[in-house]
């Protein structure tokens, strides 16, 4: 099918920091984060439980979200307008972020192919910053870099996803998979921000086209990640598997850091039971465990998901989308986006998150 890229009316000037003033760096030492070389939530306890070097993050992946198909790019019209604006939609998440902040939040995860934009599901939608030969795509990158600058200012890290599997077919070959990965790779690199985790992708066990994707080999691309370098330094490395998936040795050993996924956990001690079995795994050493993504809730009990990760000292991560007949305001990953902490659900997890935190 060919895409017919749409050009937006208007434009949106913004200037953006040279290497030397980046604000922000996130490091690992063990299991634990720092930031600005400083544990995160230093010396913070809740209830017993150590929270310092934890990193409290969102499933934030349509920040830059866009639909390269005319035919389906209606659907994600705005009610007001009933028009889609992908520059809207990242003004708003930068307009936002300050506020997450204040919440207690230190990181979110944007994928520069999204998520699927109706929670779950994929159909025709063509949303990814890479084009069919893995060259980037100019205005994701402008989109990308506004948002990255903004975490930069307010030191919070973001978790980067390279590639979603409702979207990596859009990639004619396993070569342009790798050089959409070299790509994204040094021109962040190149910008100098030192703020971001690279998620190479989003439940790497779930269908991708791609051979290099999947479980056996995507331990490839964590190595080439980590092994670009520009004046010393490389970018920190991970890839994620299905909800309550233990991952593979070869992930496990690679890795800078674990990611889980706590979707299709129904019953907190199995949150407890992957935390242990992850760190079982054969070739495991200290590093810290981070779930992004979980789509069970209830906030104000001290045994929902969140909570039982924070007592196996682990990072947990919001997966919110819009359930049927929700409005406008629910869902952080349904398109169009309400990206405020309006809905019942949004207030209930930033009121955890900064009790946890903050008091």
């Amino acid at each position: 099918m060919k895409i017919k890229l749409l050009v937006p009316v208007l434009f949106f000037a913004f200037i953006s920091c040279s290497n030397d003033e980046r604000k922000t760096i996130v490091t690992i030492s063990g299991n634990q984060f720092l930031i600005n070389g400083e544990l995160t939530y230093k010396e913070r306890y809740w209830k017993g439980n150590k929270i310092e070097g934890l990193l409290f993050n969102s499933r934030m992946v349509q920040g830059i979200f866009d639909d390269l198909n005319p035919d389906t790019r209606a659907q994600f019209a705005y009610p007001d307008t009933k028009l889609w604006d992908a520059d809207r939609n990242t003004n708003e998440f930068v307009s936002n972020m300050e506020e997450w902040h204040k919440h207690g939040l230190l990181s979110f995860t944007l994928n520069l192919q999204g998520g699927s934009p109706l929670g779950y599901g994929n159909k025709d939608w063509i949303n990814s910053a890479f084009d069919e030969k893995g060259e980037l795509r100019s205005d994701y990158m402008g989109r990308l870099e506004r948002i990255l600058d903004k975490a930069d200012e307010l030191q919070m890290v973001v978790i980067l996803g390279y590639f979603y599997f409702g979207q990596d077919q859009h990639l004619e070959n396993e070569q342009a998979v790798i050089n959409s990965t070299d790509n994204i790779t040094n021109w962040i690199l190149n910008k100098g921000y030192k703020n971001i985790l690279i998620e190479i992708n989003n439940e790497c066990n779930v269908k991708y086209d791609h051979e290099i994707l999947q479980p056996k080999r995507v331990h490839e691309l964590i190595r080439r990640v980590q092994h670009t370098k520009k004046d010393g330094y490389n970018l920190l490395v991970s890839t994620s598997y299905g909800g309550g998936y233990v991952p593979e040795p070869s992930v496990v050993t690679a890795a800078d850091f674990i990611l889980l996924h706590g979707n299709d956990v129904d019953e907190p001690s199995q949150i407890t039971g992957l935390i242990e079995a992850t760190r079982n795994v054969v070739g495991y050493t200290a590093k810290p465990l981070v779930f992004n993504e979980d789509d069970h809730y209830g906030f104000e009990s001290d045994s929902c998901n969140f909570v039982t990760a924070v007592k196996a000292y682990a990072s947990w991560g919001l997966f919110d989308y819009r359930m049927k007949d929700e409005g406008f305001e629910s869902g952080f990953q349904s398109v169009p986006v309400d990206w405020g902490i309006n809905s019942e659900r949004k207030r209930a997890f930033f009121k955890k998150l900064r009790e946890i935190t903050i008091k």
